[in-house]
């Protein structure tokens, strides 16, 4: 009887596994157009607005004939190239590859309370942040670029010291939760002791920069960040498989069905790092983001990391880039930074989420 029943089943599990690739899609569909939108609607309120037809005609500027543009006035095209759009297009950046970095991190260490700053990422990137800021001055050298790099060269340090750590353990996902755990209260210690010593007018600058702001975001910044965002999500899509392995039955798991554990958690761990260092360094400590938008992508779409990846990326960005327009909009012309906004309005939806959703509880 079982025999017969196995062809009928086959093509049951056929059809199941038809719709949930059909789902997907359409999710991902509706992912991107809704976010277009929100890019829309971004670029044309503020405090000179514009209409939805130019916003949206501003966005996608390089794809169209300078003609279609002749209409609108100059002043119009430069406030949307020049301070919106840098603005709205490094929110996409940030959102999108803290989120993946996210899954990255959650994938390869089977748990859902990791975010890409558990390694030791945002109190390292504060620190070296903190310590330009402070010897900015005294340095004729320093450029606009001073604290950024500073901010990305120490969390790159502390990524290398929580790896060296644990290769020490065969790259284990405990050892790299510990040291991440261990550094970050290191470095948080450092930044405290930076703060200490600094004058008024430097701590002002130290802890604005850890609230996470897109103030003053250029397309040079964008192209920085986003060129590291391009090299590095085919390299986690690539490793698709092998984070299904780990988040499925861990170490073991992987290794039987042929998957290098070491190899594979350690270039994802490096990749996961630059992304998150390349949008820290320029937008400061965004938080919150890498650990609830895989919580969200996964509750909608489930936990296959083929289609987790670039729906987390389109969920991150949604959060990133809602939550800046919150921020600009609210309380204008006083503007909110982007890293205390995002937590206001990512908890309730992912709250909303895991109350309501049918499946099991991700945490």
């Amino acid at each position: 009887m079982s025999d017969a029943m196995t062809p009928v089943s086959r093509q049951v599990l056929l059809h199941a596994l038809q719709r949930q690739r059909w789902r997907n899609r359409l999710a991902m569909l509706a992912g991107v157009l809704l976010l277009i939108a929100a890019m829309t609607v971004s670029g044309a309120l503020g405090v000179q607005k514009l209409s939805l037809a130019t916003s949206l005609r501003g966005l996608f500027a390089p794809l169209l004939p300078s003609a279609w543009l002749a209409d609108i006035p100059a002043w119009q095209i430069g406030l949307l190239q020049q301070l919106r759009l840098p603005r709205i297009v490094m929110a996409v950046i940030a959102g999108a590859g803290l989120a993946l970095a996210g899954v990255a991190m959650q994938g390869i260490t089977r748990n859902p309370l990791v975010s890409p700053y558990t390694v030791g990422i945002s109190p390292a990137a504060a620190f070296g942040a903190s310590l330009a800021i402070l010897s900015g001055a005294a340095n004729p050298w320093s450029g606009p670029y001073f604290t950024v790099a500073a901010a990305f060269a120490s969390a790159v340090l502390c990524a290398t010291l929580v790896l060296a750590f644990s290769a020490l353990r065969g790259v284990s996902a405990t050892m790299l939760v510990l040291g991440g755990v261990g550094l970050t209260y290191l470095f948080s210690a450092l930044t405290a002791s930076v703060q200490f010593v600094a004058t008024e007018q430097q701590l002002s600058a130290i802890v604005q920069w850890t609230f996470g702001s897109l103030n003053g975001s250029t397309w040079n910044e964008v192209a920085i960040a986003g060129g590291v965002l391009l090299l590095g999500t085919p390299l986690l899509q690539w490793h698709a498989w092998a984070l299904n392995a780990f988040a499925a039955g861990g170490d073991d798991i992987a290794a039987s069905l042929g998957f290098a554990v070491g190899r594979v958690r350690a270039v994802v761990t490096i990749v996961a790092v630059m992304m998150t260092a390349a949008v820290v360094s320029f937008t400061g400590v965004i938080g919150f983001v890498g650990l609830v938008a895989p919580h969200i992508a996964r509750l909608l779409i489930g936990g296959d990391h083929r289609w987790l990846l670039p729906f987390s990326a389109i969920v991150g960005a949604l959060l990133v880039l809602l939550s800046d327009m919150a921020g600009r909009l609210l309380f204008a012309p006083v503007i909110i930074p982007v890293g205390i906004v995002v937590a206001y309005v990512g908890v309730p939806l992912f709250l909303h989420l895991l109350l309501s959703s049918r499946h099991k509880a991700v945490l």
